[in-house]
């Protein structure tokens, strides 16, 4: 994938992802498990050649897109106002933490932390998803508006269920870092939508 505006499209598949799966997880306490690896393995890819490898590819990302053509198409019927709600919340939080170089510090560091962990621990254990959620509530959460999460009482009552949504809620500003290092910007998705859209739809293409 060569294409600049096709990787910054398919890093916003990735933030729309984390979004979609937030509210899966909030909601049931689950979320269909290829998609929930391929944005929790994303927080720790902080070296690799291309934007698909940080997901591990199109068919880890068929959520995203999905997403992005429900929220971003023409059909009203589609459109989720909780995960609109969710997306910018990531973004905003994105912006806010962009210019604050001691909380990218921080954030750089204590990932580096994860990844020496996962020498001796699978990042899929409970712990080391109560980690990853540790850094979203430690040094993301503090440095903008706090996302707040709707859901099933019962299932966010339980420790694992709020972890997985705080390390989904880290693997959308991951995403929302990647969009904007490849020049994402907010008007874009307002101006640019039907391009976005089609770009999700040829994506989808290509795994069918």
């Amino acid at each position: 994938m060569q294409n600049k505006e096709l990787e910054r499209d398919f890093a916003l598949a990735g933030v729309c992802q984390a979004a979609a799966l937030v509210q899966m997880t909030a909601r049931k306490g689950e979320s269909p498990a290829p998609y929930f690896e391929a944005s929790i393995n994303s927080i720790v890819l902080t070296d690799t050649d291309s934007t698909e490898a940080v997901f591990g590819g199109i068919a880890q990302l068929g959520l995203g897109f999905k997403t992005i053509i429900a929220q971003l198409g023409n059909t009203s019927l589609d459109k989720d106002a909780e995960i609109t709600r969710y997306v910018a919340g990531i973004l905003s939080l994105e912006r806010k933490i962009s210019r604050k170089g001691e909380v990218l510090k921080e954030l750089s560091e204590r990932i580096s932390q994860i990844q020496r962990q996962q020498t001796h621990m699978d990042l899929f254990e409970r712990q080391m998803i109560s980690n990853l959620a540790s850094v979203y509530a430690d040094v993301i959460s503090p440095a903008g508006p706090k996302i707040q999460v709707a859901g099933t009482p019962a299932v966010l009552q339980q420790d694992s269920n709020q972890n997985k949504v705080r390390a989904l809620l880290l693997a959308g500003v991951r995403a929302a870092v990647l969009w904007r290092q490849l020049g994402g910007k907010r008007r874009q998705i307002l101006f640019s939508r039907k391009k976005i859209v089609k770009h999700a739809q040829q994506f989808q293409q290509q795994l069918n």
